[in-house]
């Protein structure tokens, strides 16, 4: 293990105005949005939306890394350059999720654990060799605003993602942890709060127990909100204050940086919703001279942003599987990159979406 080697690619992922483009979805999950626009559910068509992903121009300015899944990390472009060397080349991080998606857990109706820590550790090493530089474990918490979830639930998942990680290290990847907490359902805010507290202080336990070192971590957590079948959403800046009292209670100082996930917000909301967290909270950074906004405070860690659809979704209905498509879709794809580039500093605003 090169701890400051760790280290190092743990600040590259999260350093200043860029985040990370997660495209790590599963065969099932590509294939259901395929589904969605009418687009062929078949591996060319999912070789050919990774490639415009992956080559769209000008896209290390925004994005720092990206996420794989197994499939796509060994596919290549059309003119046969693998998808590894194309990452590469175009001075981004290589990432790769290892987690072998979510199981019911036992005697826990409605709960899942994550699988996949069977050889794993042979796994990591072979992504490795490979070019990876980190990976990306993601536990799924669901909840309501009574029962659940069970304190058996919550120790499971974050027993995984602690081994995962420790894994991670051995093999010099810097590990994403991600604790979801679901957006789906009618619970309120409040119990959103409660819930991922209480995951981030199981995670962090476990973490520490299986001697995993912060500094060379990433954190990908939930945006702390109602559910979205709640009557009772709320404004947002008021989602930035709760999601942020949350994680400094919660994440210790030590942690290298905090990539949020996207969970099935819309593009817009989740780029308004970590511009306010960096408005109110964070730092912001104009012409190389760090400045401070009038209402914020420094925060421990760098907020960044590691989005699925958030980034993804708006590509892939221009896209629709049509190659004539193509540059208008990566278009659509670095303009949200611009958008949560610009949130990062805490420059969003609303008439970027024109």
């Amino acid at each position: 293990m090169n701890i400051q080697a760790l280290i190092e690619t743990a600040q590259e992922m999260v350093v200043v105005d860029k985040g990370l483009l997660a495209m790590d979805e599963s065969i099932r999950t590509c294939n259901q949005r395929f589904a969605t626009l009418g687009i062929a559910q078949n591996v060319e068509t999912r070789r050919a939306y990774r490639e415009l992903l992956l080559s769209t121009p000008g896209m290390n300015s925004y994005i720092s890394g990206v996420i794989l899944c197994d499939e796509t990390i060994r596919q290549a472009a059309a003119n046969g350059t693998p998808f590894i060397n194309v990452a590469l080349d175009a001075g981004l991080l290589l990432g790769i999720k290892v987690d072998g998606g979510t199981a019911e857990l036992p005697s826990h109706p409605g709960e899942k654990v994550t699988e996949g820590l069977d050889g794993l550790r042979e796994r990591l090493l072979s992504y490795a060799l490979m070019g990876a530089r980190f990976a990306k474990w993601r536990g799924v918490i669901a909840l309501n605003n009574s029962v659940l979830p069970s304190l058996a639930c919550i120790e499971a998942n974050a027993h995984a993602l602690a081994r995962y990680a420790a894994l991670c290290q051995e093999a010099c990847l810097v590990p994403i942890v991600e604790p979801e907490v679901l957006m789906d359902g009618c619970h309120t805010q409040e119990r959103c709060q409660q819930v991922t507290e209480a995951v981030l202080r199981s995670v962090f336990e476990q973490l520490s127990l299986q001697g995993v070192i912060l500094e060379a971590m990433i954190l990908k957590p939930n945006m702390v909100t109602a559910g979205l079948a709640c009557p009772d959403q709320h404004t947002v800046q008021e989602v930035a204050d709760v999601t942020m009292q949350c994680l400094l209670r919660v994440v210790p100082a030590a942690v290298a940086g905090i990539a949020f996930l996207s969970g099935g917000q819309s593009g817009s909301l989740a780029s308004s919703r970590l511009n306010a967290m960096h408005l109110r909270y964070g730092s912001r950074y104009k012409s190389d001279t760090l400045l401070h906004a009038a209402s914020s405070r420094t925060l421990p860690w760098p907020l960044s942003f590691s989005f699925a659809r958030a980034l993804q979704q708006p590509a892939l209905e221009i896209w629709a599987g049509k190659d004539t498509n193509r540059d208008a879709a990566q278009h659509a794809l670095l303009h949200r990159a611009q958008c949560n580039s610009a949130a990062r500093r805490g420059d969003y605003i609303a008439a970027m979406e024109s």
